[in-house]
């Protein structure tokens, strides 16, 4: 069954006032759930549109619509944790009957504010490890949902980094430290490098002028590369590291398609438009009387590779025939 969601619903639920309470007359009127949504994000970017509409679509294929039975509010912050903390008491001042929140840095501060509103969260990348849930087949509290990946994924960016540039013996791989996650995915990573003769080094990604000098001062040696870990503070610095990557010729893998959109060479990692859209069973059975501490941690069940030739070719890179093979989508 396919369900469009209009362009008038979709803009409402971005701007956090989706409701139109219309009901004919004589007919009995639906109660009016509420459902709170908390993105790392501005409102106009498409990524997070396309997000929040796969999401939007998901609740109507269950029978969900804005203005008869469901009203979703939506707070954007993507600033520091203060900020997104203020914009979680917001919605948790609606008393929301379930709350969608995107990724540790977002539902760190939620949780801050209250651990009894259900929370679905997505691209979470260590729930267990952040003291979100207890487990992941027994959440045990307030909030479930899905992770970012799982850290195994690490690995593959550094032979995906080796199979489209065989001359990189070097890696600077841009992390962030101050989550366990991170700590965790460049453990695989420099667990893997040996094995592919590759020398891995860190960067924490405290700070843009960190990272630029950080990134410029690794390029001053050839035969580097650059892979960018999953974070959303790695995500934060993408049109930065981008830049980067482009002005120091350093062939790069990401962990997400949005930096490949914003002319990065590759990315390989979850396609999180098909786990929004998977966020919204969570959300529809929790509006139905479920638990979050019943409901188990899933994990990603599809990913993508993501190409951008014409960065290829700026790089001087022909990439191999089974990498393009591969490939879910080539950029041209």
């Amino acid at each position: 069954m396919t369900v469009t969601i209009g362009r008038r619903e979709l803009l409402i639920a971005l701007g956090g006032v989706a409701a139109w309470p219309l009901a004919a007359r004589g007919q009995e009127r639906e109660r009016l759930r509420r459902i709170g949504v908390l993105l790392p994000a501005v409102p106009d970017d498409p990524v997070w549109q396309a997000r929040l509409g796969a999401f939007l679509q998901g609740l109507a294929v269950l029978d969900w619509s804005i203005g008869r039975n469901v009203r979703v509010d939506a707070r954007w912050a993507i600033t520091d944790a203060a900020e997104i903390r203020r914009h979680a008491a917001e919605l948790v001042a609606l008393a929301p009957d379930v709350i969608l929140a995107h990724g540790t840095t977002t539902l760190g501060p939620l949780r801050q504010v209250s651990r009894t509103v259900p929370t679905v969260f997505t691209s979470v990348a260590d729930p267990v490890g952040s003291g979100f849930v207890e487990s992941m087949a027994r959440p045990g509290g307030n909030a479930t949902g899905f992770i970012a990946f799982e850290f195994s994924i690490s690995g593959k960016w550094l032979e995906l980094l080796k199979e489209i540039a065989p001359g990189v013996i070097r890696a600077v791989v841009l992390r962030d430290a101050e989550v366990g996650s991170g700590a965790s995915q460049f453990a695989v990573i420099q667990a893997l490098a040996p094995s592919l003769r590759v020398e891995v080094n860190p960067v924490n990604v405290d700070s843009a002028a960190e990272i630029e000098s950080a990134v410029a001062a690794f390029a001053r040696t050839s035969n580097g590369g650059l892979i960018a870990s999953g974070s959303s503070r790695v995500r934060a610095h993408r049109d930065l590291i981008v830049k980067l990557a482009a002005r120091h010729k350093l062939p790069a893998v990401y962990y997400d398609r949005v930096f490949v959109d914003s002319g990065g060479l590759i990315s390989y990692g979850p396609d999180y438009v098909d786990q929004y859209r998977r966020a919204a069973g969570y959300v529809d059975r929790v509006l139905k009387g479920e638990k979050p501490a019943d409901l188990p941690v899933q994990a990603p069940t599809k990913y993508e590779l993501v190409i951008n030739l014409k960065t290829a070719k700026a790089l001087g890179l022909d990439l191999p025939s089974s990498v393009l093979a591969r490939a879910d989508e080539v950029i041209e």
